[in-house]
């Protein structure tokens, strides 16, 4: 019976995808992104109980992969279909005409974010290289990454935050990097905390800390600095290893 515990959360992880990509397509994204985060918890959980319960398999490897794709790679890219297409609907300066058809295909541009997630996730399933850590980033944060944006945008009163998430080929910018980001080959540090003591782990203590503050003072206008910070980190740390060995 337990090992059907960490599959059954994982079809909750899915569930809460599926509930996010119908508020999704209704726009109303505060709902959407509410229920990614809670696909994202499930999402974490369903790992930790198969290791806890040491009932690991690969039909649960399998299938968290594909209950992450609905959450972390189809409803971001509706999220950033539904950004583009409300910009072409409501910003004259973008509306359909016979001198601006191109934007017509402009809001299908964001689907770049799924088939990035959709590579991604398929990749990581025989890339045996990130078992305590990633190479790319992870389809979670991007997804946490690609969601903020509308919340920040809804809730901010800083003009060139919202002139800038505004703007059509800023979105297809970010659409392109979040695709690219996901499947570099960069590796990022584990945030897993080993042996508890504060030598050893440093680096994430002090991320993790420096996240808690960020959200609290910045709110959803922190989720994007978090993640920004998390590669640069990493990109630095990488560099700095690379030194010492040479």
């Amino acid at each position: 019976m337990k090992k059907h515990i960490p599959n059954a959360i994982t079809l909750l992880n899915l569930t809460s995808g599926l509930i996010a990509a119908i508020y999704a397509f209704d726009d109303n994204l505060q709902m959407a992104f509410f229920w990614v985060c809670l696909g994202i918890f499930f999402d974490f959980w369903d790992g930790f109980t198969a290791r806890l319960l040491h009932v690991k398999s690969e039909l649960g490897v399998q299938l968290d992969s594909l209950a992450d794709m609905v959450t972390s790679g189809v409803v971001p890219g509706i999220i950033m279909y539904r950004l583009l297409a409300s910009i072409q609907e409501n910003q004259e300066i973008y509306n359909l005409s016979p001198e601006t058809y191109y934007m017509g295909v402009i809001p299908y541009l964001g689907f770049i974010i799924t088939l990035g997630s959709c590579y991604r996730l398929a990749k990581f399933n025989i890339d045996t290289r990130q078992t305590d850590s990633f190479i790319g980033l992870p389809t979670p944060a991007n997804t946490l990454f690609i969601l903020s944006l509308p919340m920040i945008t809804a809730t901010t009163n800083i003009e060139w935050i919202i002139t800038l998430l505004s703007n059509p080929y800023v979105l297809v910018l970010i659409s392109l990097f979040s695709a690219f980001i996901m499947n570099a080959e960069i590796p990022l540090f584990s945030l897993k905390v080993k042996y508890g003591n504060w030598a050893s782990n440093k680096i994430q203590y002090l991320f993790l800390i420096s996240s808690a503050v960020m959200l609290l003072w910045l709110h959803y206008l922190a989720i994007p600095i978090i993640i920004m910070l998390y590669i640069v980190l990493s990109v630095i740390m990488n560099t700095m290893s690379r030194a010492k060995k040479q």
